[in-house]
Parts: structure tokens; sequence; C-alpha cells
């Protein structure tokens, strides 16, 4: 009686576990649980509910969480407006510093504030390329020859 009510303890833990963190690797371990629960109810040996519960737990972590992962997080994800400037090419309209924290691009006709990838310091007019970003900074690096700035 006693495994039987340890198996339920485990099987709610993992669901609330779950519940908690969506992360798709308690879940498993629930299916394991419930599998050992059910074989508490005719098997006492509690070796063979600990075995059962491995490898219910073990099999439905290979089997099926690619196959969840898959469907729940799809390699192609719509980018946001602000991902898709990683990539592209813009203008350097105040000199980027980052010893001083200072720096604005204009990329797809709007400004950013921007930082080097590098250490370098850029100077206006470069044109520059965005390699990554972080919160609503730009991560820049020189593609070429100085372009022309238009000042307001």
């Amino acid at each position: 009686m006693l495994p039987t009510i340890l198996w339920l303890v485990a099987l709610v833990v993992f669901l609330v576990v779950e519940g908690l963190t969506v992360g798709l690797l308690s879940i498993w371990f629930s299916a394991g649980a419930l599998a050992a629960l059910l074989l508490s109810l005719g098997v006492e040996n509690i070796w063979a509910q600990i075995a059962c519960f491995l490898a219910v737990s073990a099999l439905c972590l290979a089997a099926f969480r690619p196959m969840a992962l898959k469907y729940l997080n799809p390699s192609r994800r719509t980018p946001t407006n602000a991902d898709r400037v990683l990539g592209m090419e813009g203008v350097v309209t105040q000199a980027i510093d980052n010893l001083r924290s200072t720096g604005t691009v204009q990329v797809r006709g709007m400004d950013w504030s921007a930082r080097s990838a590098g250490e370098e310091t850029i100077p206006a007019g470069t044109r520059v390329r965005v390699v990554r970003m972080e919160g609503v900074k730009l991560f820049v690096e020189p593609v070429g020859a100085p372009a022309a700035v238009s000042q307001p």
C-alpha cells in the first residue's frame, strides 16, 4: 500500500512541476510514475516498480520528446520587427565608441542605439552590418568605406 501512495505522490509532483515549468521534461517522468503506480496495484516488488518507472520514463523521453519539441517549437519562427535588422547593413549616424557608450546607426530608415561588435571605434558615415542585438542595442561591424551622412 505504501509504494502505491508514493507513486501517486510522485505522479502529482511531476505533473505540478511540468505545469510550472512547461519544459517537456517532467511529463515523461509522470508517465513512468503512472506506469509504476499501476504496476504497484498488482506487484509488490518495489524493484520491479522502480525498473518499470525508469524504463517507461526513459522510453517516453527518448521516443516522444523530440517529436513534441518539433511540433511545439517549430524551427521556423516568425521574426519580430527588431529581428529583421539582423544581418542588414546600415550607416553610423553618431560615432560608435564602446568606452563612452555612444553610437547610433540607421538601419531600414530607423535609428538604433549601437555598439561595436569588436573593440574599435567606428566613425560616423561608416557602413556597418548588424551582427547581433541585445535588448534595443545593435552590435555592428564595419563593412566598407564611409558613406555620406545626412545631417538634420
